[in-house]
């Protein structure tokens, strides 16, 4: 694949005339998608794409398209050659855009990430022979992943990696579900295992009667999984730095000092990982981390090239949305194993979903508690808890109300697969707070 995108780059500038200037961003999967209901596979399948995106620049004049690939180079090279003179032709009739940038200092890069996955019938196998008589829904995502950039002025760039994703629910009756994830970039038999034995054990909890608790505040365990939801609300705009500056992110107050979060909150952009590319679609390089809250600060931003150029700044790869894409929260002391007897008497939050500001400007959040949530006596589950509603502000749970991170993490992968599958996700630990507010 990786000599089919040089290919198509060259045939691209070799397209160019005079001044003019190209960026090329390729895109491309084959991935393996197999549905499972009632402990059985229903519809799998296999998707081959590649995708190209061509940008033609004169001076500050630019214009863009994206089409599919053939796959055959003599037929893509008809292909490209229509869209850049299409391109071409639209230049003269655009506006000239003053916050364009364009990487001009050639950084080259390689990295295919080693497979650590084992033949996707394997997987199968063994989730087949794992899940047994429960009844078990899911979805299976895995396969391989690339992206490149490269532009006129000879920089190439390439990224490729393995991955997989298995999401699945474990039905007890009607609405009453245990959701649990796997994900990552290698496939261990014995981690999935437990994590579908811990699945198990919970599908046995909501056997018992529901119960509901009155609205009011209540200590609080948050897996990695609803934590996840309460994180990637301030990556919605919050950690952009355009954001920051016309006072639309919901952290402005943690810029300015007037609100802080705990001091053991460490949260960075990390590329080292490998869940995205650590170029993106202009050719910008990332670096290596991005400290983006240390010890409770906001300490940095996600600065894409049109906000670097619009504001004078040194940008740092984001893309145009400045969102982060492999997000790193620093663990904390808490073992996984006493999650329950640290927090006593309270609720078990396994997964969150429906979140939205009720206010952006204190970091407000609302959302509803979702699956096996579970009322906890004593560091006891006693019984499965009736949905609720949350509404609190982030600067309170991750600040004065947190108590304990725990030592394990999850690496929870960017699952949207629509149009293509992404690159990207988070990787996070639980979360214990003393104080929670549910208002119904």
């Amino acid at each position: 694949m990786y000599a089919y995108f040089i290919s198509l780059a060259d045939l691209v500038q070799q397209q160019l005339q005079g001044t003019e200037i190209s960026t090329t961003w390729f895109s491309a999967e084959s991935s393996d998608f197999v549905r499972f209901n009632h402990s059985a596979i229903r519809q799998p399948g296999h998707v081959l794409q590649q995708t190209l995106r061509i940008q033609l620049i004169q001076g500050q004049t630019h214009a863009a398209s994206s089409f599919s690939l053939s796959g055959d180079l003599r037929g893509d090279r008809l292909t490209i050659s229509r869209v850049v003179q299409d391109l071409r032709a639209q230049l003269p009739e655009l506006p000239a855009d003053p916050h364009l940038l364009i990487a001009d200092t050639v950084h080259s890069s390689t990295r295919i990430l080693p497979s650590a996955l084992p033949p996707v019938e394997e997987m199968l196998q063994q989730i087949l022979a794992t899940a047994g008589d429960v009844d078990m829904v899911g979805l299976l995502t895995t396969g391989t992943l690339y992206r490149g950039f490269a532009n006129s002025l000879g920089q190439r760039n390439w990224y490729e990696s393995h991955n997989v994703n298995f999401d699945w629910s474990l039905f007890h009756a009607a609405d009453k579900a245990v959701k649990a994830n796997y994900a990552g970039l290698s496939w261990d038999k014995a981690a999935f295992l437990v994590a579908f034995d811990d699945a198990r054990q919970n599908l046995a909890l909501l056997a018992r009667p529901p119960i509901t608790v009155p609205a009011g505040n209540y200590r609080v365990y948050l897996s990695p999984t609803a934590l996840n939801e309460l994180i990637m609300m301030l990556n919605w705009g919050g950690l952009s730095e355009k954001a920051l500056r016309t006072r639309h992110s919901s952290l402005r107050r943690l810029q300015s000092g007037e609100a802080s979060l705990h001091a053991m909150v460490d949260i960075s952009e990390d590329s080292r990982i490998g869940l995205e590319p650590a170029f993106q679609a202009q050719g910008f390089i990332k670096p290596e981390v991005i400290a983006l809250v240390q010890a409770g600060k906001l300490t940095g931003s996600m600065i894409s090239p049109r906000s670097a150029k619009e504001f004078g700044l040194t940008g740092n790869g984001a893309a145009e949305d400045e969102s982060a894409q492999s997000l790193v929260m620093r663990a904390g002391q808490l073992a996984k194993a006493d999650v329950l007897k640290e927090l006593g008497t309270g609720i078990y939050v396994a997964n969150l979903w429906y979140l939205n500001f009720s206010d952006r400007a204190t970091c407000r959040i609302t959302g509803m508690t979702r699956f096996a949530t579970f009322w906890v006596e004593n560091g006891e589950i006693k019984a499965p808890l009736n949905v609720m509603r949350f509404d609190d502000s982030l600067f309170k749970i991750l600040g004065e109300n947190l108590l304990a991170l725990t030592q394990e993490t999850e690496v929870i992968m960017d699952d949207r697969s629509y149009g293509e599958r992404h690159t990207g996700g988070a990787v996070l630990p639980g979360a214990l707070v003393k104080e929670m507010r549910f208002v119904l």
